[in-house]
């Protein structure tokens, strides 16, 4: 947790920093679908979840953004694989990216972006077959990637649809045993409504 807030203020405070020229801030809200590598463990399987999230960036040049991205916790129901229902956990992953805009002064103004990621995992409860267990997923720091389009409206208002993938691998323990990697590698789907100040 610490670390987290620790990389998003940096970054915050480097976005600051940088700008040399007017700059505008651009706010995103809405909502986003995780949806996991189908195949992320041999025993277990974690599901889609959907959440709000929302995004804060700052254009440091006319094409470059810096972005921050946050959410409402996600949870995910977990699996076994072809089975029932076995447990399940919440989420959150931060990401930081720079976005490059091909056309931000047009209406349909499509973005590139790479950066970081660092997703904790928390409130791990078990049933079924892994009732009676101790679930714990440890933390995941990895890369960003995202495509994504800004359609500019008028009053500086905008819609955006981006997809993303993250880099996120947890280990799994039952009963402090480890039962391997889970390597989730999800694709993000988000539709939000932004505002440009």
């Amino acid at each position: 947790m610490k670390f987290t807030k620790t990389l998003l203020a940096g970054s915050l405070l480097l976005a600051s920093g940088l700008a040399v020229a007017e700059t505008d801030w651009i706010v995103r809200a809405g909502f986003s679908v995780v949806a996991p590598d189908s195949n992320n463990h041999p025993i277990v399987s974690v599901e889609d979840a959907t959440s709000f999230t929302f995004t804060l960036g700052r254009m440091m040049t006319q094409h470059i953004e810096l972005e921050v991205l946050a959410a409402w916790p996600f949870e995910h129901d977990i699996k076994l694989v072809g089975g029932p229902k076995v447990g399940s956990t919440q989420h959150l992953p931060p990401t930081v990216s720079l976005n490059y805009h091909f056309m931000p002064e047009a209406k349909f103004d499509p973005y590139l972006g790479a950066g970081l990621n660092y997703t904790f995992f928390w409130d791990e409860k078990t049933q079924g077959a892994l009732d009676g267990t101790r679930l714990s997923l440890g933390d995941s720091f990895g890369l960003a990637l995202q495509a994504g389009v800004d359609f500019n409206l008028s009053n500086n208002w905008l819609i955006n649809g981006s997809i993303r993938y993250i880099d996120l691998s947890t280990k799994a323990k039952l009963d402090g045993l480890s039962i391997g990697h889970v390597n989730i590698d999800p694709i993000v789907y988000s539709l939000n409504i932004g505002k440009r100040f």
